[in-house]
């Protein structure tokens, strides 16, 4: 059997929390005898457009190393990669047949392709949702009628849709589509990049956050207000921000902030690193953190950094939004916050680090998910299980 992920809503082999679900969804069918190419269909400029990371074969058929001066060759180049990629789905069907594509994408354009593409080789084509379809839209009228008119096409010209949540499958169901074509995939990890043992990064103990530093989809502005709140009590502690904002102008108001509080020195800014570098600030936290505020975003999704922080097996906080509080429990395998709150996260984080022989079982007992539930080759079998009941209706 043989599965392309194609997409331009995420970079390959570096990237973010999206490269790191393709990374997982990748390995899982692999493990699970499944043979896999990535199509990145994004405009990125690459050094290497093709190659093989960790066993995974990976594909730019953008296929430029640097911008253009031309602007009839950059033209040129947006068109011919729908070629290229056509080309592309031949070389894998002389191999074998292409079963599946999992489509990763936001963009209407680039799924009806992938439709087109999958209606050509007979593959089926799964659209693949781990956000709210409308988080990017407003309240003005013509953005509520092409949000309604993307969701339909997201519905009609699809087989499948894997949702990351319930509430993703309510949405789209009352919507239209079908019950057998929605399909429940939870946040994925593969937790084998968290069983090595990783030199400390940082000299002292560390409180971390691992993603993009954003205020409305992950409250890092809550968290350091919550730091700045313990920061007296717990002298020896630092808060390590792995990562770097969307904008200029949010790094300049997350430093601007640290300094206000009068934290510099006690509050590390990693900027963006490597995807390999970021399990050893995991493993080596005395607590992992995530001030997640109520949003459409927090309702609809589930935070793949919160599974990672699961599968590094350390103290974790996190806000009790979204679906998280259907998988994790307060004081058991976690430390459950009220959000939008600095004054009840830093109470919970207060509470983890005097309490700390308590919260290292809860980071135990939080680890076991990661081999069940949110564990990529679990749900890679029950992906390729139900596909392949539904291929012999």
């Amino acid at each position: 059997m043989t599965c392309v992920i194609f997409g331009d809503a995420f970079t390959f082999p570096e990237g973010d929390a999206s490269t790191n679900r393709v990374f997982a969804y990748a390995r899982g069918f692999r493990e699970n005898g499944t043979d896999v190419h990535i199509v990145c269909f994004r405009n990125s400029y690459m050094d290497t457009p093709s190659g093989n990371t960790e066993g995974i074969k990976f594909y730019h058929p953008y296929n430029r190393t640097a911008r253009s001066m031309s602007f009839f060759q950059r033209r040129f180049d947006k068109i011919s990669k729908y070629f290229k990629t056509i080309a592309l789905f031949r070389e894998f069907r002389k191999q074998e047949d292409i079963s599946f594509i999992l489509c990763y994408t936001k963009a209407v354009k680039t799924q009806l392709f992938a439709f087109l593409i999958s209606r050509f080789f007979g593959s089926r084509l799964i659209l693949e949702r781990s956000e709210h379809p409308l988080k990017d839209y407003g309240s003005k009228v013509g953005e509520v009628v092409f949000g309604r008119l993307k969701v339909f096409m997201e519905i009609w010209f699809t087989d499948y849709i894997f949702c990351i949540s319930d509430y993703l499958i309510d949405f789209y169901r009352h919507r239209g589509a079908r019950e057998s074509r929605l399909f429940k995939v939870p946040s994925i990890v593969d937790n084998t990049r968290f069983r090595k043992s990783y030199d400390r990064p940082v000299k002292s103990k560390y409180i971390c956050y691992a993603g993009s530093l954003t205020k409305l989809k992950d409250g890092v502005d809550i968290l350091i207000h919550s730091f700045s709140r313990i920061a007296g009590k717990y002298p020896d502690i630092s808060l390590v921000l792995v990562g770097k904002a969307d904008t200029t102008e949010d790094e300049h108001y997350f430093r601007d902030l640290v300094t206000k509080l009068e934290l510099n020195g006690r509050v590390v800014f990693t900027g963006k690193l490597p995807r390999n570098e970021i399990p050893a600030y995991l493993c080596n936290a005395e607590v992992l953190a995530l001030a997640r505020p109520r949003s459409m975003v927090a309702d609809a999704g589930f935070p793949s950094k919160l599974t990672e922080y699961l599968a590094a097996g350390r103290p974790v906080v996190v806000t009790r939004v979204g679906e998280i509080p259907a998988y994790l429990t307060d004081n058991e395998n976690a430390f459950l916050s009220e959000p939008d709150s600095a004054g009840a996260f830093a109470e919970r984080l207060d509470f983890v680090l005097s309490s700390y022989q308590l919260a290292a079982e809860a980071g135990f007992k939080a680890k076991e998910l990661t081999s069940t539930v949110f564990n990529n080759n679990y749900q890679a079998m029950r992906i390729l299980a139900f596909l392949e009941s539904n291929l012999k209706r």
